[in-house]
């Protein structure tokens, strides 16, 4: 094989290369992307979460002023 032949070989696997790094660099924004959603809507369910807790709270301390108004607590 002649020193031209080798170089055009190697030129051409570089080139395929090159253009594999290129569509996995695609992807990889394609998955950051997709983690980003994720990670935001975690965070929505977080905050979600976090108001149905104290919502819920709210409710029980109301529970506890009616039974002990209404004298239906046990041993309390």
């Amino acid at each position: 094989m002649a020193d031209t032949e080798i170089a055009s070989h190697t030129l051409e696997w570089m080139k395929r290369i090159s253009a594999k790094l290129d569509n996995i660099g695609l992807e990889l924004g394609d998955m950051k992307l997709r983690l980003s959603a994720v990670e935001d809507h975690m965070s929505g369910l977080t905050v979600s979460n976090a108001g149905i807790t104290h919502r819920l709270d709210r409710v029980e301390g109301r529970l506890d002023r009616m039974e002990r108004r209404l004298e239906l607590r046990d041993g309390q």
